[in-house]
């Protein structure tokens, strides 16, 4: 069991599987008296894969044997009230997966020659690992974060305080002492070039967005004395030392969710740019053989569409299909996992925000 999928562990389930494979997605309760509504959703959703698989021309015995694993969570009771928001299942005679999810999934049972993954990934594609430091003159704390984890880094070389960096015995005198803003100004820029200096070792391969949380008037200050080439323009402000993480992380996440937009928006931009010079393209064809050869380096696919069709992978022909045909997959699906698989980026956008209102789009490397 999972909570957080990873990119890694998304494309370990990508490689070819003996047999059919079901993939399984519903929105779970995780607390109170409603997680019992969990057990009773996964039950139809069970039945729903048996029919398909019956649809399949499978006995009865093979439907069994097939969903064995899956059939003994139905009676598990901790289980299902130790779940998340979201919950997805995939099984195939050689393997059975499940994984609790931070968001809920629409109920979706699909039976291919392969797992159906692109739930998955349009949670994914919400993501971004992130660091907020928190810096007062009396405490700095750094923590790594993604949208639904977050945990605290230790500093060994960082200085935690302004007296502990600059030496100083009795810090309340001193700035008493140094009451004028200029002082002040001084003694915080000389603290954070140590503290920039001791970052230095843990940030030196990062290329992670940092997100500076402390009162206004130390932003500029950190900035100058900043040599990190990913810290954001905008501050969380506010005296970090009386904030938890759980409130630091929550006052984060807008500011993430425009980056992530504004990163998409520039792949939008991109693509109008491209559009009509042989390096984009709606045409769901041409984008599946491209993303199969791994020539694909940013794809947008429509959130929760799906549109079947077989993939002759000697001949690179692509024929529409029935849902439940043998060899018949979501195309959609088929092009995010190979963008994914080679580097690519993966847009998945609600339908009316589609570039040219299809399905589908996609700019080309080369």
């Amino acid at each position: 069991m999972s909570t957080i999928l990873t990119l890694d562990e998304l494309l370990s389930l990508v490689h070819e599987h003996i047999g059919v494979c079901l993939s399984m997605y519903m929105p779970t309760h995780w607390k109170g008296p409603e997680t019992q509504q969990n057990q009773i959703r996964f039950k139809n959703l069970f039945r729903e894969a048996e029919k398909q698989l019956a649809q399949r021309d499978l006995r009865p015995s093979e439907i069994k044997e097939f969903l064995s694993p899956a059939q003994e969570l139905m009676s598990d009771e901790l289980f299902w009230r130790n779940q998340h928001k979201g919950f997805a299942l995939f099984l195939s005679p050689d393997t059975f997966r499940t994984y609790k999810s931070p968001e809920p999934f629409p109920e979706l049972v699909v039976l291919s020659e392969r797992f159906h993954l692109k739930p998955l990934i349009e949670i994914m594609s919400r993501d971004v690992t992130f660091l907020i430091l928190a810096v007062s003159l009396r405490k700095i704390r750094l923590f790594e974060c993604n949208r639904w984890n977050k945990k605290e880094i230790s500093l060994p070389g960082v200085p935690q305080s302004l007296p502990e960096a600059l030496d100083i015995d009795d810090f309340e005198k001193k700035l008493q002492l140094h009451t004028g803003a200029e002082d002040t100004k001084l003694l915080a820029s000389r603290f954070f070039q140590q503290v920039d200096r001791g970052l230095q070792e843990f940030l030196r391969d990062k290329h992670d967005p940092l997100i500076f949380a402390g009162v206004e008037y130390l932003f500029p200050i950190y900035r100058e004395a900043n040599t990190y080439p990913h810290l954001l323009p905008t501050p969380i402000t506010g005296n970090p030392d009386s904030i938890g993480i759980d409130e630091l992380h929550d006052l984060a996440l807008p500011i993430v969710d425009g980056l992530i937009k504004e990163k998409q928006e520039e792949a939008l931009s991109l693509y109008r740019e491209r559009e009509g010079t042989g390096l984009a393209s709606r045409d769901i064809r041409e984008i599946v053989q491209a993303a199969h050869h791994g020539r694909v380096g940013i794809l947008f696919v429509a959130q929760g569409v799906q549109e079947w069709g077989i993939y002759e992978r000697d001949s690179g022909k692509v024929h529409p299909a029935e849902k439940g045909q043998p060899a018949s997959e979501d195309l959609l699906d088929l092009a995010a996992i190979a963008t994914l698989s080679h580097g690519g980026t993966v847009h998945v956008l609600d339908p009316d925000t589609m570039p040219g209102g299809g399905n589908i789009a996609a700019i080309f490397r080369y």
